[in-house]
């Protein structure tokens, strides 16, 4: 009998097959298939309107760089199990399923200062639970716990398939050529060594390329001001809409996202009640989007304005510089909008944001991509590279920036 396999057809990578029979369990399963209603650059489709592709497509086309990565490093003599294959796919797979509605946009906002990832471990135990513990050794590689160092290092590090994808990604759907990466020849590039995923010398050129790449992206699309005017505007509006909740006026919105609005949700809660995880793996962009359209016409008129504004692209007007925003700029527009709008200063103090944001795009204190000479030795790609600074590229670039109606 043949395996069950199947075939996608990808906009970046052309026909990928998915050739093991438990990862399509997975991409199945409500949670996984939860991702497609997952937009992966929030609401960058604002300054991009190509940009609408989702969490699901990503981790479709992380799979696929995976299969290849491990074809490569099995052809080089590099030991990996056909237990472990699929450990790394499943990892692979499922490394963003904790992402929260429009991605990163909410990252601490809907749950209360969680990181994406905690949830995605939670969500792989219960996933585990689920397939009787045929997840245990996904879950160790992902956690870093397996005693082969290296596959942890494929779905996370400096240099993974998750970053592989996404820059691809990202570039192709948002139109960004800059964020262009040669994905193939990394992958025909990869070794092993000492327990250490490693590049070969005469891939340093495409690890520049790489590495640029990022820092393109990060201040072209990610941290565009204008994704980032809208972003935390939607933020406000969450914060808003969680503040009106809590002192008990009604507000329409799904049972899932009604969880999140009236009740404080910290990791401790999705950790110990059940219901908690159950809502969140049922919240996507479409409660927020739907939410933010009936709020438009809510009777308190921050929660109605911040939500006309967003579903109309009335984005507030964003400056951006290299030194922090001084206090009184601040008080000045809240102080302005107090009194165009008739305005509490608590209310007015949602209509003027003031952030700052950082970009490194290869961290060596963190980890480093590692290169390997012909000599046989191993040497941290910020070292070896003659094109050039990369030790420079490893500098934090903080911009600090204030949004506000105008």
């Amino acid at each position: 009998m043949k395996a069950k396999r199947k075939i996608i057809n990808d906009p970046v990578y052309g026909f990928i097959t998915i050739r093991h029979p438990f990862i399509l369990e997975l991409i199945d399963h409500p949670w996984f298939q939860r991702l497609r209603r997952i937009a992966q650059l929030g609401l960058s489709h604002m300054v991009y309107p190509g940009a609408l592709h989702n969490r699901f497509q990503h981790a479709i086309g992380a799979v696929h760089l995976m299969q290849n990565a491990v074809d490569e490093l099995r052809l080089k003599g590099n030991e990996i199990t056909d237990e472990e294959e699929v450990a790394l796919l499943c990892a692979i797979l499922l490394h963003d399923i904790g992402h929260g509605p429009f991605s990163h946009a909410l990252e601490h906002t809907i749950a209360s200062e969680v990181h994406h990832e905690n949830i995605s471990s939670l969500i792989m135990a219960q996933l585990n639970a689920h397939f009787n513990g045929r997840l245990e050794m996904a879950i160790a590689i992902f956690n870093n716990r397996y005693h082969k160092h290296f596959l942890h290092q494929l779905v996370s590090s400096q240099l993974d398939m998750d970053r592989l994808d996404y820059l691809a990604r990202d570039s192709f759907f948002s139109g960004v050529v800059e964020g262009q990466v040669g994905s193939e020849r990394i992958l025909k590039m990869l070794d092993v060594v000492d327990d250490q995923l490693v590049v070969e010398e005469k891939g340093i050129y495409s690890i520049e390329k790489f590495i640029v790449a990022r820092r393109f992206m990060y201040w072209q699309v990610y941290l565009h001001k204008t994704v980032l005017s809208a972003e935390f505007m939607l933020v406000n509006a969450l914060r808003r809409a969680q503040e009106l909740a809590r002192s008990g006026v009604e507000l329409h919105c799904s049972p899932a996202l009604r969880y999140f609005l009236y009740n404080k949700v910290t990791l401790d809660v999705l950790t110990s009640d059940e219901n908690a995880l159950r809502y969140y793996a049922a919240l996507d962009d479409f409660d927020i989007a739907a939410s933010l359209k009936v709020w438009q016409d809510h009777e308190d008129r921050v929660l109605s304005m911040l939500s006309s504004h967003l579903v109309n692209r009335k984005l507030f007007k964003i400056e951006i510089q290299k030194e922090a925003i001084p206090t009184e700029w601040v008080e000045q527009h809240i102080s302005r909008i107090t009194q165009k709008l008739n305005f509490t200063s608590h209310e007015a103090s949602y209509f003027v944001i003031q952030q700052s944001v950082d970009n490194r795009a290869y961290n060596s204190q963190h980890d480093v991509i590692r290169i390997l000479m012909k000599d046989g030795s191993v040497r941290d790609a910020a070292q070896v590279s003659d094109h050039l600074n990369i030790a420079a590229l490893s500098s934090v670039v903080e911009k600090h920036f204030i949004a506000y109606l105008r």
